[in-house]
Formats: structure tokens, C-alpha cells, sequence
């Protein structure tokens, strides 16, 4: 407000002719000069999940955003008030009271501004001194939409531009944070949020908003939580913008992608530039209009902003928060010396589609509550989208399992049949393969296996909430409960009664969409929130000593997380596993790029030719003498990478048939087949074992296990035919 008088005082100065007072370049009423090339900048922020002790914080965004003048505006794109202690211990709150002060101009809502009910929600929006925009959350009655919840769009006029943003949230908030909280007592619901099933609704709400933006600005953009990922289709960003007609760019948030700038083409041909900053507040996103229109994006870090001085006023507030809370949840309670994680070296939440420690630490926690407590417990499941925790090792205290579980969910106990278990661990394990998913259910007494070759067809309302099971086979095999008794496991009884543990957002909320517990009968409710049944099960250890946990137990077998059984490879993978010729490369993992040496291809073909290779001691020794003995290979470098020429000569040597009169000339690197394997080489190329990249054949590089496995099929298809 300081600033905007002191612009309209100097106005008026110049217009009455007078002269212009001297300010010194410090004066706290002075403004920094607009951009000179007349730009408008956009800051933008999304995912922070309340990570506020990081390199880059509010503090060092407000200030970076003060050293850039007049034309800017902060903006963000949802989940920012839930994910660590520092948001949970007093719901949003102090988050909110961060972004006011660091000058934020707007916001949309993320699934996660619903995690502490719609109350909550509505208390963050009430306490924020910055509007939130959604064009396609609206209040519902008898199934009917009516009034939208917020306004669809905001119009902002910097530096004599009009600039709209168009909110968006994702319809997955429905089962990615509680659909209890969009229903009344009786269940019904009085909130909604527009997708559709084909994602028409959310098409249709975007460009309404869109057609009514355009009228009153001159740049309009989407802040949109959608996201990128291929398991939120047809609702993610790609998907409105291909479908709608109109904005400029898309701010984006949910899927916790990286996206510095990629151009999408929306309904018309046209280009809009979508951008996302990852989560966590690792980026700041810096979007430019330039005075002719052009929209650029760069994400900065903090080592980008290394010479900006944090805002005063704002890293205060941090400092405070962050002291109090550490020191609120900081006793020591145990320790670990192996580390709790979930993510792999690429940074992937690998607790959302496979077994992680930290998922059966968590899923054992809620088991030992209730065995504790004496009742009799069968399993415990856990979705992989409540545990959220980077490495842990060392000393565990309060704060670290708040880390661990951040929502403040409440352990339960209900009775269940053998069916509707079956049917939640099929519905927790239909993305795996394709995607993440928060749903992938981690277990304590329990065991299954996960056929990912098998299509889901689970059935899923609009809302996608679980209707039914599947209407063809299940990917979910082999599934076992443990026997206390005897300490052995026992095939799951559709039929019989059982006692599962978990959390009410799964159990009864129909969190992630789990409805097939409907009609359980409940034994215990709301016994102990989510991170205080971590602290309880830590204390059970001997001096708090946490043991057993330094790898995953293996109750869960996938096959396989790294394989999309839809990519060209994906038939020959399953081929190969299926015919016994080539497993898995440890854990749940193909490894598809991944080499293959000359001793796992004599293994293969020893395999194919009916000679058990089950007890080789080395791995190697059976197949290798094998090869030998067929004169296939002279048996050295054995554990050397083998290249596509040298493979289709051992397939060759085996099969034993003339010399095809195949003319490869045609591939511009035949010349670089090396002698010994040009009979080979005509033969597989003739047979279509080897079908070539484009217009080459690549006979000298290394050939990868996905590749093996496709000649293999290849190979074996055609000597069956």
C-alpha cells in the first residue's frame, strides 16, 4: 500500500511540474525500478508440502522477489500447506502466515489443502490474505452442481497488462486426500469437483473460465494441480491443454515433475508453455512476459538465488516456527542403523509401486499396536502414499516419525472377508508397471504376488473410487496370510473372516478410493494417530534399537515394476519370464536396458534346450559346460556383455540350418559385420529375428536384456511355426 501511494504521489509531482525530492536508494518507501525492457515476472512456487527448513525457503523467494521491481507477481499451484511436522502441528497455519508475508498474490487448491478436512480447507483460505482460485470446485446437492466454491479466475494488471489465472484442481482430490470431507453425515455429497470419467467436465469448466478470462485480459494462464503423470489421465495437464483452447502457459503442480518449459499444443494448433517446479521447494519458477508477449520459463535454486538476501520479516517467522517444533517433537525414542527409505538413486517413490523397508516397518507398526493390545490381528496393510519420508538413520525421535507419517491419520481395526482383501490389494496394485500409485498397499502378515503383464480392469466410478472388482483376471496372485501359530504362511480364504489394521483414511474413509470395505464390521476405532503407532512400535525394541528393516522382507513379488507391458519389449519380457528362460535381476526389477553377458545367454539357451540349470553352482558352470559341449561357444568371457551379432551366432550355431541367402546391403552398417558372424547374421535377419533399427542393423553394439528377450520370443515363435 506504501508503495502504491508513494507511485501516485510522484505522478503527481511530475504533473504539477515539481520538483522531484532525492531518495536515498535504501528508503524502505522506495520501490525497485520496474524492468526496463518492460517484462512482467511471474514467481511461482508448487508442492512445497510445508518443507520450509531447506536450501531455498519463503524467506529467500520474498526476498528474491523484492529484488526484482515493480512488475512481479508470486503465485502457487497447490499441496503447500501439508507434508511435514512443520504444516501438521497446527494444520496450516503458521504455512499460511509464511505466505502472506512473503507476499504471495494468489493460490489454487491442491488435494492436499482437503487433508484436514473441508473445515481446514476453508480455514486456510480464510487466513490467507492472498485469494484461491479453482473453476472447477463447486458446491453439489442431489448429485447436481451448483455455485462454484471460489472464483474460477483472478485478473491482475501489471505494468499496464492484464494477467488472468485460471485455478484448477485435480479431480483426484476426491481419493488422494479423504471423500468423506466432500460428503455430509449421510455420506452424500455436497462438494464437487468437475472430471468426468473421459475428463469432458474438466474441459468444459476450464474453458468456460477460459472464454470469460479472455474478455477481461490480454495473457491468460492456467494454475492448475493436475499434473503430468500418465495415471492421472485424462486429468492432467496435457490433457486440458490438448483439449481447450485460449491460455498462454500452464503453471502446474501435483506430479512433482520437473518441467522447466515445454511446449504443448492446445485444441486449436496453438502453443502454451507448461512449466512445473518439481516439490519440496527445490526450484522457484520464473516465468517472463516480454513486452511483445513471449512467455519464457527457467527454474531458479537456491544457488541460483546464492547472492539474495532472505527477507527479514519472513525468515523470522521461519526461524521461530521451526525452533518450536524441533523442539516439541526432538526426544530421542530410539535409533536405526540401517536407512528407512522409499526412493531410489533417480529420486522415484518406489513405495508407490513396489515393497520398500519403510513401508514394512510402517505396516508392522500397526500390526504390533493391535497384537500388542492383545486382540487378534491377521494383517496390516498400509498405503504407499502415506509414507513419505526421504533416508532415515541414526536416532529416531517424534520428529522422525512425523517424517515418516505426516497426515495425522488414526489406526483402526476391522473384520474383513478374504474377497474384500483381495479386492483392496488389486485396487492398490492397478497402476503398477505404468505408474505411481499413493493406493500400492505395503502389509504386515500378508504376502501376494503382482502379475503385471495382466491388464487392471478393476472398476472405478467418475470420482475414481472403487465400484467393483475385476471384469477380467486379477493381477494379484498368490496370496497368503501368516499363521501365528506355526510362523508359516497360509493361502488367503475368500470366504472366511479376518482382522485387518490400518488407518481410517484407507479403513473408512475411502481414502485412494477404496470403498470394498463398506459393511466391515468395525472391532477398534480412532486408537492412536499415525505417527505416535511408528513411536509406540520403535519403543517396543530393546533400548529403542530398531533391527530387521535393511532390506524389504519380500512379501510382495512384482513382475515387474520397471516393465510396461504395453512397450514393444513388454511381450517379449513376458515371454521369456513365462517360459522359464529369464527371471528378474533381483527385488522386483527386470532391468530391460540393462546388458546381458555371454554366461546368462549360454544359461538361456541351456534352459530352452530342457537342461536344468536350477542348481548350477557358480550360476554360470551348467550352462556354460552346456554351450561347450554344443559347440555353441568355446565357453571364455564368459561374464563379458555380448553384442547382437555375437548373440545371433550362438542362436545360429544352436539351431544348426544352412546359411540363409539374405541380402543386408540395404542397411547402411552391413559392412561392419564381422565375418564370422555374416552367415548369422542372414539367417536371423531372414527369419526376422533381427529386425533392425530404421536403416540399421547395429551388429557390434551391445545387446540389452529387453532385445534378448525379443529375439528369444522371436526365435522361439518362429521354430514353433
Amino acid at each position: 500500500m506504501k508503495k502504491k501511494l508513494l507511485s501516485l504521489l510522484l505522478a503527481m509531482v511530475m504533473v504539477l511540474g515539481l520538483a522531484v525530492p532525492a531518495f536515498a536508494a535504501d528508503d524502505p518507501l522506495v520501490s525497485p525500478a520496474p524492468a526496463a525492457d518492460g517484462s512482467i515476472t511471474v514467481l511461482y512456487t508448487n508442492d512445497v508440502h510445508t518443507y520450509i527448513d531447506g536450501k531455498l525457503t519463503y524467506s529467500l523467494v520474498a526476498g528474491y522477489r523484492d529484488s526484482l521491481g515493480e512488475n512481479v507477481l508470486l503465485v502457487d499451484a497447490g499441496d503447500h500447506i501439508q507434508g511435514t511436522a512443520y504444516g501438521s502441528m497446527d494444520k496450516g497455519k503458521t504455512i499460511i502466515s509464511l505466505m502472506n508475508a512473503a507476499g504471495y498474490d494468489l493460490a489454487t487448491l491442491g488435494n492436499h489443502e482437503f487433508d484436514y478436512g473441508m473445515d481446514g480447507c476453508m480455514n486456510a483460505i480464510d487466513w490467507a490474505e492472498f485469494p484461491y482460485v479453482s473453476c472447477n470446485f463447486y458446491h453439489e446437492k442431489d448429485g447436481v452442481a451448483g455455485d462454484s466454491v471460489l472464483d474460477s479466475y483472478k485478473v491482475f494488471t501489471v505494468g499496464g497488462v492484464k494477467i488472468a489465472f485460471i485455478g484448477i484442481t485435480t479431480p483426484e482430490s476426491f481419493t488422494k486426500s479423504t471423500p468423506k470431507y466432500f460428503q455430509d453425515d449421510e455420506g452424500n455429497y455436497i462438494y464437487g469437483i468437475a472430471g468426468g470419467e473421459d475428463g469432458s467436465a474438466l474441459y468444459a469448466a476450464v474453458q468456460k473460465a477460459i472464454d470469460a478470462a479472455s474478455a477481461e485480459a490480454d495473457v491468460v494462464i492456467g494454475l492448475g494441480h493436475l499434473g503430468d503423470d500418465p495415471s492421472s489421465d485424462p486429468w492432467n495437464s496435457e490433457d486440458v491443454i490438448a483439449n481447450t483452447h485460449g491460455l498462454d502457459a500452464f503453471i502446474d503442480g501435483h506430479s512433482h515433475s520437473t518441467v522447466e518449459g515445454k511446449e504443448v499444443a492446445d485444441k486449436d494448433g496453438h502453443t502454451v508453455v507448461l512449466t512445473q517446479t518439481g516439490s519440496y521447494l527445490a526450484a522457484v519458477g520464473q516465468m517472463t512476459i516480454a513486452a511483445d508477449g513471449t512467455i519464457t520459463t527457467k527454474l531458479l535454486t537456491a544457488e541460483d538465488l546464492s547472492g539474495v538476501t532472505p527477507d527479514a520479516q519472513v525468515k523470522a517467522i521461519e526461524d521461530a516456527w521451526i525452533d518450536e517444533i524441533d523442539t516439541q517433537l526432538g526426544t530421542v525414542i530410539g535409533s536405526i542403523d540401517d536407512t528407512l527409505n522409499n526412493y531410489d538413486a533417480s529420486g522415484n517413490r518406489l513405495v508407490r509401486k513396489q515393497e520398500t523397508n519403510t513401508g514394512d516397518f510402517a505396516a508392522d507398526a500397526l500390526y504390533y499396536l493391535f497384537d500388542d493390545m492383545g486382540l487378534d490381528v491377521d494383517f496390516a496393510i498400509m498405503n504407499g502414499g502415506g509414507v513419505r519420508n526421504k533416508a532415515i538413520t541414526g536416532s529416531i525421535t517424534y520428529k522422525t516419525c512425523k517424517e515418516i507419517h505426516t497426515f495425522g491419520n488414526v489406526a483402526c481395526l476391522i473384520t474383513v472377508t478374504g474377497q474384500q482383501i483381495l479386492d483392496a490389494l488389486e485396487w492398490g496394485s492397478r497402476d503398477v508397471g505404468t505408474a505411481e500409485c499413493g493406493g500400492f498397499l505395503q502389509v504386515s502378515g500378508l504376502r501376494y504376488d503382482i502379475d503385471t503383464f495382466i491388464t487392471s480392469t478393476v472398476q472405478k466410478d467418475e470420482k475414481g473410487v472403487w465400484t467393483g472388482g475385476p471384469t477380467g483376471e486379477y493381477r494379484v496372485k498368490n496370496v497368503q496370510v501368516l499363521n501365528k501359530e506355526t510362523g508359516k504362511y497360509e493361502p488367503l480364504n475368500l470366504t472366511a473372516s479376518y482382522n485387518l489394521a490400518g488407518y481410517n483414511y484407507t479403513l473408512r474413509d475411502l481414502g485412494d478410493g477404496f470403498a470394498m470395505f463398506n459393511g466391515a464390521v468395525n472391532v477398534l476405532d480412532y486408537v492412536m494417530e499415525d505417527y505416535m503407532v511408528l513411536a509406540n512400535y520403535v519403543k517396543s525394541f530393546k533400548d529403542g534399537k530398531v533391527t530387521g528393516y535393511a532390506q524389504p522382507a519380500g512379501r510382495i513379488n512384482v513382475k515387474f515394476v520397471d516393465v510396461d507391458p504395453d512397450a514393444w519389449y513388454g511381450e517379449g519380457v513376458q515371454y521369456v519370464y513365462e517360459a522359464d528362460l529369464m527371471g528378474g535381476t533381483g527385488g522386483s526389477t527386470f532391468a530391460p536396458y540393462a546388458a546381458i553377458t555371454r554366461g546368462e545367454v549360454m544359461t538361456l539357451l541351456a534352459r530352452y534346450a530342457g537342461v536344468d540349470t536350477s542348481a548350477s553352482s557358480p550360476w554360470y558352470q551348467v550352462g556354460l559346460d552346456w554351450a561347450v559341449a554344443e559347440n555353441i561357444s568355446d565357453g571364455t568371457n564368459y561374464g563379458r556383455t555380448i553384442t547382437r551379432q555375437e548373440f545371433a551366432t550362438m542362436l545360429y550355431r544352436y539351431i544348426d540350418e544352412p546359411a540363409a541367402d539374405c541380402d543386408l546391403s540395404s542397411y547402411t552398417d552391413s559392412g561392419s559385420i564381422a565375418s564370422w558372424a555374416q552367415d548369422a547374421m542372414e539367417w536371423a535377419v531372414d527369419a526376422g529375428i533381427i529386425q533392425g533399427s530404421g536403416a540399421k542393423l547395429n551388429p557390434g553394439s551391445t545387446a540389452t536384456r529387453m532385445e534378448i528377450a525379443v529375439m528369444v520370443m522371436r526365435f522361439c515363435e518362429g521354430i514353433k511355426g
